[in-house]
């Protein structure tokens, strides 16, 4: 089992900054990617990026692209969503995902995660 563990949630103003840490633990050994997904009240749960654990490859969703991106500490197998310039449609709850598979393949599907964080608010005033 892998248990993920998000943090770093908030609210700030338009233009502004947050990042949020993404902290894994468990057996940690069988991940191979890192997700980010958000979800709006009344939306359903959408891709923002991804990540491979070795940095091979990050994938970013048109909503993010140019705006975030992400980082690792893998002492601490900690995954870092940075974002900047944020905007009130941003509004969401964000949630880190992982799972066991490599490569770029359904990467953008909510179902293809095994392994998800309990959420935190993002909140972006206008």
């Amino acid at each position: 089992q892998v248990q993920l563990q998000e943090s770093g949630g908030g609210l700030v103003q338009t233009g502004g900054s947050l990042r949020l840490p993404c902290t894994a633990s468990g057996r940690t050994f069988s991940i191979y990617t890192f997700g980010w997904f958000r979800q709006a009240p009344g939306k359903e749960r959408e891709f923002v990026a991804a990540d491979s654990w070795n940095g091979v490859w990050t994938k970013f969703a048109d909503v993010a692209m140019g705006r975030f991106r992400m980082s690792k500490d893998k002492p601490t197998n900690t995954l870092y969503l940075q974002m900047n310039n944020l905007k009130p449609e941003d509004t969401a709850i964000y949630y880190c995902a992982a799972r066991t598979l490599y490569g770029l393949d359904d990467v953008e599907k909510v179902t293809s995660f095994g392994y998800w964080g309990q959420g935190t608010q993002v909140t972006v005033s206008s």
